[in-house]
């Protein structure tokens, strides 16, 4: 099975010294590489893991760092003082690592051969003794980074060095990313303004506009023949309503949806843009708002913001690709209303079109529906309901001093009948309830726009929190009030002073 980051590697360090003999670096290489083969054969581990020669001296370990640094690939390092590795050789190398760092804390054997130990035994499997000593540095230097503890034939530990890695992914592609806006935000909207520079300065992502009209370019260049296969693509993969079938009287308008696409695809590819904004107060020379096609770039993990809105594009991308391999999605979300019912409530969450089908594995409908803003032609879109089953809503939010991700731990729920509701949507059940989740929520100065995932659980934006060293907010089921709002002091407090310093 190929991995879902086939194409990114994590080195595995291990560290050693000279002092026991060449026979004992043997072992270690040896029994360092036996964990490697544990956790690159293992089927859940989503990127390769490439074993380095062990490291015994400061030199080696800061080129190694700084190797790792260049690499364009490697999307982290993992670390295992095999035996009594001296710390102080570590200093030069933590201090220029730049990429996410995970420390196994692991030996060779699950279980000890009391019979045989001797004292042999004991200066080669010495790891909880060395990396003790690797943690006190670690610390004492204030690098961020995770620790995983147990055998690397662990389900546990694979499932903890899983998440890391899921989160590595997403801070690699965060450095890379792209997003092209099309026009400006949403006007007299607050959340969806913020600071482009500090968001590049810390997630090394690039945000820039551009007119409509250069997309609207790309939608006219559309020939026929690409439009006549992607509407072929349309009635095979989707349930497409009569009036927009082939010679039915609002047939032109899904052509006019497929241009759209092709023109969009165009677009952000050459630009090498992986995510993008639109605003359906400045569609230019557009036909139509796009709807089909933003839900289906979105189900191939581009991101995407409405109005304007290029954090929650950022975010949407982002979880996409630490979802990668995984059944379920990523989508742009919105709380619309509520179902109030006391001890039952329930949210749901739609945004006008662009809704991504990824949330569910039914088959969607294609239809065609008046916006009612906008100004333009009905758009076309997909209409469906999100799988029932758990999902996390997260918003990344510009709190003036700091970018803050809150994320909220819920339940997608079968919902009654839509009839009259045109728009791909999700129903949910908020943990720990509908009133202390909406409370926490506007508490914490968190958007109306989210990304919701299903393949992406509140683990793994935990561990993306920490190597990005922005500030996350959860609420779950262990969520209360008075403590959320006290998180709330606290984190203000930790911040200013980490910030600070």
């Amino acid at each position: 099975m190929t991995k879902p980051y086939a194409d990114k590697k994590v080195w595995f360090l291990t560290g050693s010294q000279g002092l026991y003999g060449e026979d004992t670096l043997r072992q270690v290489a040896e029994q360092s590489q036996g964990v490697v083969a544990l956790l690159d054969g293992a089927e859940q581990i989503p990127a390769p893991i490439e074993w380095k020669p062990v490291l015994t001296d400061a030199d080696s370990i800061r080129r190694a760092m700084l190797d790792a640094n260049s690499a364009d690939d490697v999307i982290g390092v993992v670390v295992w003082m095999h035996t009594f590795s001296p710390a102080k050789m570590w200093i030069k190398g933590l201090e220029e690592l730049n990429k996410p760092l995970l420390h196994l804390h692991t030996q060779a054997n699950v279980e000890l051969p009391w019979n045989d130990i001797d004292f042999d035994f004991m200066n080669l499997n010495q790891a909880a003794h060395g990396d003790r000593e690797f943690g006190y540095i670690a610390t004492r230097l204030g690098n961020a980074r995770k620790t995983v503890v147990g055998h690397a034939s662990d389900p546990r530990v694979l499932g903890e060095v899983e998440t890391w890695i899921r989160a590595a992914a997403g801070i690699a592609e965060a450095k890379s990313l792209k997003v092209a806006r099309f026009g400006d935000n949403m006007r007299f909207v607050a959340v969806t303004e913020g600071d482009k520079t500090e968001v590049e300065t810390k997630l090394g992502t690039e945000v820039n506009t551009w007119g409509v009209n250069e997309l609207v370019e790309k939608v006219d260049a559309a020939t026929d023949a690409q439009i006549d296969a992607l509407v072929a693509e349309y009635i095979e993969q989707y349930d497409v309503v009569e009036e927009l079938l082939p010679g039915a009287e609002r047939h032109e308008s899904l052509r006019d949806a497929a241009a759209i696409e092709i023109g969009l695809r165009a677009f952000l590819d050459e630009g090498g843009f992986k995510a993008f904004t639109d605003n359906f107060e400045d569609l230019g020379a557009l036909k139509q708002l796009p709807g089909i096609a933003v839900q289906r770039l979105m189900a191939e993990g581009y991101g995407f913001g409405g109005e304007g809105d290029w954090k929650t594009a950022i975010l949407v991308r982002l979880s996409a690709v630490m979802g990668a391999g995984r059944e379920g999605g990523a989508s742009l979300m919105e709380d619309y209303t509520y179902d109030l019912t006391p001890g039952d409530g329930k949210i749901l969450g739609a945004h006008m079109l662009e809704v991504s089908p990824s949330l569910s594995s039914a088959k969607a409908r294609v239809e065609i529906h008046p916006l009612g803003i906008g100004g333009k032609a009905d758009p076309v879109r997909l209409v469906f309901t999100a799988d029932a089953g758990p999902a996390v809503v997260v918003a990344l939010s510009d709190i003036r001093t700091r970018l803050r991700l809150v994320a909220n731990v819920v339940e997608n729920v079968d919902p009654p009948e839509l009839p009259n509701l045109p728009v791909g949507r999700a129903v949910w059940q908020p943990k720990p309830d509908l009133p202390t989740s909406a409370a926490c929520w506007m508490a914490a100065g968190a958007a109306h726009h989210t990304v919701m995932s299903t393949a992406v659980g509140l683990d793994i934006y935990r561990d993306f929190a920490e190597m990005a060293g922005i500030e996350l907010l959860a609420i779950d089921e262990d969520t209360t009030l008075r403590g959320f709002r006290n998180e709330l002091k606290w984190n203000q407090v930790y911040h200013h002073i980490a910030e600070g310093f």
